[in-house]
């Protein structure tokens, strides 16, 4: 019986490893997701990392010719462009190893299985009253009389 239960700790381990290994690979894959976006004129390039961050921006001649304003909204424009191409290829790199029916997609958000009303903010926490019966207010405690015969 001992040698049964000496296979199943060594299958356990073995699994958990298979496991590990596969989730360091998946990691590893992450770290190295990068997508970048051009916007159709061509005048802004922006990288982004698997996060979403922006990792680089690079900018021609024609950016300088435009209004700050239009710049600026070229800049989001093409910067969300490059997030969701890193997001789909986030989502693509997770979907083979989560279970069945899981969206990747949730999972990244943080709602993975959760309802709305699960995801809503707690209420604001009501300040706490502190019934106190001590007494603190200020005193003059040297000048306080002493009721007579207790001396």
């Amino acid at each position: 019986m001992t040698t049964d239960h000496r296979a199943q700790v060594d299958e356990l381990l073995a699994d958990y490893r298979r496991s590990r290994d596969q989730l360091a690979s998946v990691q590893r894959d992450l770290a190295g997701i990068s997508a970048s976006a051009t916007s159709p004129d061509g005048a802004v390039t922006a990288t982004v990392g698997a996060q979403g961050t922006l990792t680089g921006l690079e900018l021609t001649d024609a950016a300088y010719r435009l209004r700050p304003a239009q710049l600026a909204q070229l800049i989001l424009r093409t910067t969300r462009e490059a997030v969701a191409e890193a997001g789909e290829r986030t989502y693509r790199t997770l979907s083979p190893v989560l279970p069945a029916g899981t969206d990747p997609e949730a999972l990244v958000r943080g709602t993975a299985d959760l309802r709305p009303e699960e995801i809503a903010p707690p209420p604001p926490k009501r300040p706490r009253v502190v019934e106190d019966d001590e007494d603190f207010e200020q005193r003059d405690w040297l000048n306080v009389e002493t009721p007579r015969g207790s001396r």
